[in-house]
């Protein structure tokens, strides 16, 4: 009951910050909410006899509390949290919270791309080897819910917002898929951004690197007793021709060919090659592995086959909210035919030019609509322009023939035109099920 008694304002509600509100005040603190919204969810569901202040961040409330948990929208960097901290008030988030409690291992997954298929490839494992497993973080469950369930196993997927305001994480394996440019919004540079995920590693038992990616990794920044490396064609963990087929390896041993899982993709093979690796750390046993690879078809969003009709495949990579994403989906990406690929929506300042040299090609065609629609359209000459996606999707497709794919994976966030990226996935499903 170490904040029984105290005062603690907590900074946004929604599931998170309802879930720190519930914690704290079963430990006996005296707890006060506040929301820079005017209109918060999760508000209806908060109880009568706590103090909401709405519309800002209130000062006077900050500077009186013994500890400040802060929702991961809420920048470090704000001024009236610069105050608070520099009058000696702890700041921390709802992941620092739960990493006081947790008795268990924890798995910890951040990255800018592919962390949720890690996450659930990893909790999938360790269900298949029969452990109970907690899954949950900046995925599905706020990590506090988990306290109330049983679990042999934590596995969280960080973003960099939490990442923030966490401190003593100390996971059992921890890893950092890959780096690319995203929330520069928030962040001033790719370096303030990189070093927010890094901090996932301190403290960590082992350090899962990612060997193709520079920006991922630190000489001397992991203190971990073990390190191990995942790549394409090097690392520990990683891919290789045995006997005429790309496997998966980890460590010399044949783990499975690529063809007897369901995830497909290079950046796919990455990432259940991470996802061993973490798996393995944990202690889960390689026949729990080797289930949940033949048996996990990836996530919604993801790189998803949503309809196939004439010989046209149309993929769903709606979840491809930055730049890096929709990198990773186009390397290696073979069609018979011509890719349409549709891009476009908010990029949080993003540099789309490493877009360039991969959508320069004959049979590429790009379909940019949103907000930062006219930006990628200029990457190639090869580009069309239209304020939203249906209209893109009912220009594109008088032109399909079989071979051909429509690609969905835009390198911008959403909310300029859609409530989140399922919403945009799912009108895109749509849209390819009314177009035949």
């Amino acid at each position: 009951m170490r904040y029984q008694g105290k005062k603690v304002t907590v900074i946004g509600l929604g599931k998170t910050g309802l879930s720190c509100v519930d914690f704290l005040r079963a430990q006996g603190a005296e707890v006060y909410v506040m929301d820079t919204r005017p209109q918060p969810a999760g508000a209806e569901a908060l109880a009568k006899d706590i103090p909401i202040y709405k519309g800002g961040l209130n000062q006077d409330w900050l500077l009186n509390s013994d500890l400040i948990v802060s929702s991961p929208g809420v920048a470090l960097k704000t001024e009236q949290i610069q105050t608070a901290l520099q009058a000696g008030i702890e700041v921390i988030g709802d992941i620092e919270l739960f990493c006081r409690e947790a008795d268990k291992p924890i798995v910890a997954i951040t990255g800018s791309n592919g962390k949720s298929t890690v996450t659930t490839l990893v909790a999938e494992m360790a269900k298949a080897a029969g452990l109970k497993v907690g899954m949950g973080g900046n995925i599905g469950i706020p990590a506090l819910s988990l306290l109330n369930r049983p679990a042999d196993l934590y596995v969280l997927e960080l973003s960099s917002f939490q990442l923030e305001t966490t401190y003593g994480l100390r996971a059992t394996a921890a890893t950092v898929l890959n780096i690319s440019e995203d929330h520069m919004n928030r962040y001033k540079d790719l370096e303030e951004y990189r070093q927010a995920k890094l901090k996932i590693y301190h403290g960590c038992g082992t350090a899962i690197v990612n060997a193709e990616d520079r920006l991922s990794r630190e000489e001397g920044l992991c203190s971990a007793a073990r390190e191990y490396s995942f790549g394409g064609s090097e690392g520990d963990y990683c891919l290789s021709r045995q006997q005429g087929k790309l496997c998966l390896m980890a460590r010399g041993e044949v783990i499975l060919p690529c063809d007897e899982i369901k995830l497909v993709g290079r950046h796919n093979y990455m990432n259940a090659l991470a996802a061993i690796a973490l798996a393995q750390a944990a202690g889960v046993n390689m026949e729990g592995i080797r289930a949940a690879l033949r048996s996990f078809a990836g996530l919604e969003h993801r790189f998803q086959l949503v309809h196939f009709s004439r010989g046209v495949r149309w993929v769903n990579d709606s979840k491809a909210t930055n730049v890096g994403s929709t990198v990773a989906a186009l390397n290696g990406l073979q069609t018979e035919g011509n890719l349409y690929l549709l891009l476009g929506g908010d990029g949080k300042g993003a540099d789309f030019s490493e877009l360039s040299g991969l959508i320069n090609k004959p049979n590429i065609y790009c379909y940019c609509f949103g907000r930062d629609g006219q930006q990628l359209a200029r990457l190639s000459a090869q580009s069309r322009l239209f304020e939203t996606m249906a209209q893109a999707i009912e220009s594109l497709r008088p032109h399909l023939r079989q071979g051909d794919m429509v690609l969905l994976s835009p390198a911008c966030a959403s909310l300029d035109q859609f409530d989140s990226f399922e919403q945009r996935g799912q009108e895109f499903t749509r849209l390819a099920k009314l177009a035949g």
